[in-house]
């Protein structure tokens, strides 16, 4: 049996004397796509800090791909094949949107930091970056500068970006946030279609998102996860329409 993609146990964080992730067991199998919900202040955004290394862990584990990378650094273990994206869009806001993705292909594609080399002689980056624009539909901005694009672009943008990187666990925090249900519809196809084969690990408060995105849901209360399972599980569990989703969301 092959390890988990992901895998957290007994995983703590605090901040002084105060406990924000109190515990936390997860096991996300290699090729599922994983939503963590949670009312506002549960700890999900620190989770993924955690996870992403931007915050040491208190105390436990966490392994990816059977390896524990506890106590790394985060290149790291985006190099270990995770990568994540944020709730506040994080690009290039001056840069291209091609510069943005070209940037986002040349390590994964065995490019080292090199001032010899001109970027423009690089045709497999430049080839495997317009393969990412127009999986995104952003092949028409390509020359663009990101800081104008709109809102929804830039976080199709930022997907790009994240998935460019080559990883196989993806981490995406709020990705349909601030959109309308237009916008959110594309932005998961976009998802749907850029996470194909991988493993997804995905924050969201829309409900219909992750009902509809999830292979299976964890429930964050208070640092805990108090339930996972299927959405139809997580509907039924009737801890988890106390604690968070509500009759009126159970029942729809």
């Amino acid at each position: 049996m092959s390890a988990p993609a992901l895998k957290l146990s007994a995983v703590r964080k605090s901040f002084g004397r105060t406990p924000i992730i109190r515990g936390v067991d997860l096991e996300v199998p290699a090729g599922e796509r994983h939503a963590i919900i949670g009312p506002n202040g549960a700890g999900k955004s620190t989770l993924f800090n955690l996870v992403s290394a931007r915050f040491p862990v208190s105390s436990g584990r966490i392994e990816l791909k059977g390896e524990e990378v506890t106590g790394r650094t985060p290149h790291e273990i985006n190099r270990r094949g995770l990568c994540r994206s944020f709730q506040i869009t994080n690009i290039f806001p001056h840069l291209s949107v091609f510069d943005n993705v070209r940037c986002a292909v040349l390590w994964p594609m065995g490019y080292r930091y090199s001032f010899w080399h001109r970027l423009s002689a690089l045709r497999d980056a430049r080839e495997r970056a317009e393969e990412i624009l127009e999986r995104i539909g952003l092949a028409a901005r390509r020359d663009t500068l990101a800081g104008v694009l709109s809102y929804a672009e830039q976080r199709a943008l930022e997907i790009g970006v994240t998935v460019a990187g080559g990883a196989d666990v993806i981490l995406l925090d709020e990705p349909t946030a601030g959109m309308s249900r237009s916008e959110s519809d594309e932005a998961v196809a976009l998802v749907r279609r850029m996470t194909e084969g991988k493993t997804l690990v995905m924050v969201e408060h829309d409900m219909g998102v992750v009902f509809g995105l999830a292979d299976r849901i964890s429930v964050l209360v208070y640092g805990q996860i108090i339930a996972t399972g299927t959405p139809a599980e997580i509907r039924a569990n009737p801890a988890v329409q106390e604690a968070y989703l509500g009759k009126s969301v159970a029942d729809a």
